[in-house]
């Protein structure tokens, strides 16, 4: 299944046991005449005790750990750059294994913390609002990278106030699902894992319609959908994938979805002006939400160097809300937190990203 690697020039190529999933690590004991019980061991020395070396493992025999060492890595991302913000948010800039970056975000809420982070360097959803679009996409990020962010956070933040996770940074989570989904099952594992509730993660896609529905019989977690446009002409400017899959095949998608009971779809709308925040905007939207289980947050376009948009006026903001609220709709107002450090929804850039042609 694997072959042990050998360090060369002073880095490894270990693959990171961070990619296995538990089947998988069994499948490589097995082979070695392993007992399975042991996955949930050096899981939970990898997770839960945060041990960056298998000679760590002390619950392990000597030969196991010394195998594990010979064929496996634990890795670290490096941070490459850390910024803090008035308001007390961090935007780490993270250095992967091949010199590509990604950026995640720790944002400071009235109880916890939340975790914004990323499942792609780059994206290729070519967003016109959003700066990740415009560095283009890279590549997926593993399974075992997508774990680091949260991993390796936990290790520097308060875990006990870190209860929420978004897979709102950068890329489009649903284009990576297969790493997606094994992410997931670790970040909610609650015995070995990194105990994280489901109720707690939120996957937030711009509409690849098709891979919904997976997502919605593979996991129990929290689904947002970019929507951000009431109509097809609107949102084929802002965001290429409704011409694939317009907004009825969306909204279709949505109505389909197995959601959990109390459960709602949460829609996220980025209010441009004089694009998209008109009061008959609003209306429509209401209309499109009306048959399903849905909740609204608008976000205020957050402005970064040339950008084509603007920010709405604030009584526009509030005009479109109430006419929501109006309709029975629940709406929140998302004030983005870390402007001035580029951490704001449809902000992140990893402005250090390297060439295609450096990466994997």
């Amino acid at each position: 299944m694997f072959q042990c690697c050998q360090e060369k020039n002073g880095l490894t190529d270990k693959p990171d046991i961070k990619d296995l999933t538990q089947d998988r690590l069994a499948a490589w004991l097995e082979e070695r005449g392993i007992e399975r019980y042991r996955v949930q061991q050096i899981f939970k020395w990898i997770y839960i005790r945060q041990v960056d070396r298998f000679q760590e493992m002390t619950d392990l025999g000597k030969d196991l750990r010394d195998r594990l060492a010979s064929c496996f890595s634990i890795r670290r991302l490096t941070v490459q750059k850390l910024q803090t913000a008035e308001d007390g948010t961090r935007k780490f800039l993270f250095r992967l294994a091949d010199g590509a970056h990604v950026e995640s975000v720790l944002i400071p809420e009235r109880d916890h913390e939340t975790l914004c982070i990323s499942s792609q360097v780059g994206c290729a959803m070519g967003c016109a609002f959003c700066l990740t679009a415009r560095g283009g996409f890279i590549r997926n990020l593993t399974a075992g990278e997508i774990l680091s962010q949260v991993r390796d956070v936990c290790r520097t933040a308060s875990k006990n106030r870190i209860t929420n996770i978004v897979f709102m940074g950068m890329g489009e989570p649903l284009a990576n699902y297969d790493h997606l989904v094994y992410a997931l099952e670790i970040l909610t594992d609650s015995d070995c894992g990194l105990k994280f509730s489901n109720r707690k993660i939120t996957v937030s896609t711009a509409g690849l319609a098709p891979k919904m529905a997976d997502l919605g019989r593979d996991t129990r977690v929290n689904l947002a959908v970019s929507l951000n446009a009431t109509q097809n002409p609107t949102r084929d400017l802002l965001m290429p994938i409704n011409r694939r899959f317009p907004l009825e095949a969306l909204l279709d998608a949505c109505h389909h979805y197995p959601l959990p009971p109390t459960r709602r779809i949460t829609f996220e709308y980025v209010l441009l002006a004089d694009i998209n925040d008109t009061p008959e905007d609003a209306r429509r939207l209401s209309k499109l939400l009306s048959p399903l289980k849905a909740k609204v947050n608008l976000i205020p376009f957050n402005e970064f160097e040339g950008a084509a948009f603007r920010r709405p006026r604030q009584e526009r903001v509030l005009g479109f809300q109430k006419i929501l609220i109006e309709k029975n709709l629940t709406v929140m107002i998302r004030e983005s937190k870390g402007t001035e450090i580029s951490a704001a929804c449809g902000q992140l850039s990893a402005n250090a990203l390297p060439r295609q042609e450096d990466c994997f």
